[in-house]
């Protein structure tokens, strides 16, 4: 298929790229700078200048694709970013073609066993979810991939948890009491999970990628601390750290395995965000 990317030089939009190349489609990818252009021309894409916030110029390109992805993450305002691109997939592919939107897990609120239909967002990312409902009403046949937090390749924000603050004794910070799980997904398996939502013949909702393994603040913290340990933090210090919108998200205790993603055969290789944080470390 000749699929359109947005986000192909980000943090996720980088590994889709390399699974759909690998996978030997042919790769148009949005860029908004000659170095971008030249970066993902070297991979293998076809770059394309442009900007997706522009809904008719969106509009027009992707008239020219079999599919699209969207990766991409703004710096700013991604409410209005994310409406525009909407609104672009929908007045291009009201024909039913295929169209993959990037949420998260954050979307689904706190839980022990939450499903990838049972959305219950916290103000941080209200706003997703009236325009995956206008989406997923429309003509569009749109498949919405909601990632837990993403981690490998020492990237992710799992580095807000071992790289926190520490106490004059040394001992590191938690990020709240730390008791919080977090549903986790390694960038790789996430990547072959959108090329599983671009291929499949149907439109598929909302679909959660889970390693299956949600793991606490308090384990990944105290697996790099150090003999000094760890030390909680108040929920208003928290908030006032990362400010209370984003601070409230990150509190979330979520825990999310992702049976449905599974249920269509994708089966994550990394299931140990521990294991990923103790190699890194090993390495340094």
């Amino acid at each position: 298929m000749r699929i359109l990317l947005t986000g192909a030089t980000g943090y996720i939009g980088s590994a889709v790229l390399d699974a759909l190349l690998g996978a030997g489609h042919d790769v148009v990818a949005v860029v908004r700078t000659t170095q971008a252009a030249s970066k993902v021309a070297s991979r293998g894409a076809t770059p394309l200048d442009g900007d997706v916030t522009d809904v008719a110029w969106f509009a027009s390109a992707l008239e020219d694709v079999d599919a699209a992805i969207h990766a991409a993450v703004p710096e700013s305002d991604a409410p209005a970013f994310n409406e525009a691109v909407i609104e672009a997939a929908i007045r291009a592919f009201a024909d039913g073609r295929r169209f993959v939107l990037t949420s998260g897990v954050w979307e689904y609120g706190a839980g022990s066993d939450l499903r990838d239909d049972a959305v219950d967002a916290p103000p941080l990312v209200a706003w997703r979810v009236p325009q995956e409902e206008r989406l997923l009403a429309s003509g569009v046949d749109a498949t919405i991939v909601a990632p837990g937090v993403v981690y490998g390749h020492g990237r992710g924000l799992v580095s807000l948890i071992t790289d926190g603050p520490r106490t004059a004794g040394g001992a590191l910070t938690l990020i709240g009491d730390g008791e919080q799980h977090w549903t986790w997904v390694h960038v790789d398996d996430l990547a072959r999970l959108y090329l599983l939502a671009v291929e499949h013949p149907t439109s598929l909702g909302r679909v959660i990628g889970s390693d299956g393994n949600p793991t606490s603040v308090r384990a990944i913290a105290e697996s790099v601390a150090g003999p000094a340990g760890v030390v909680a933090e108040s929920v208003d210090a928290t908030r006032a750290r990362f400010g209370a919108a984003f601070a409230d998200a990150l509190l979330l205790d979520e825990r999310a395995h992702g049976a449905k993603a599974r249920a269509l055969g994708w089966e994550p290789e990394h299931t140990s965000v521990l294991d990923e944080v103790r190699a890194a470390r090993a390495a340094a």
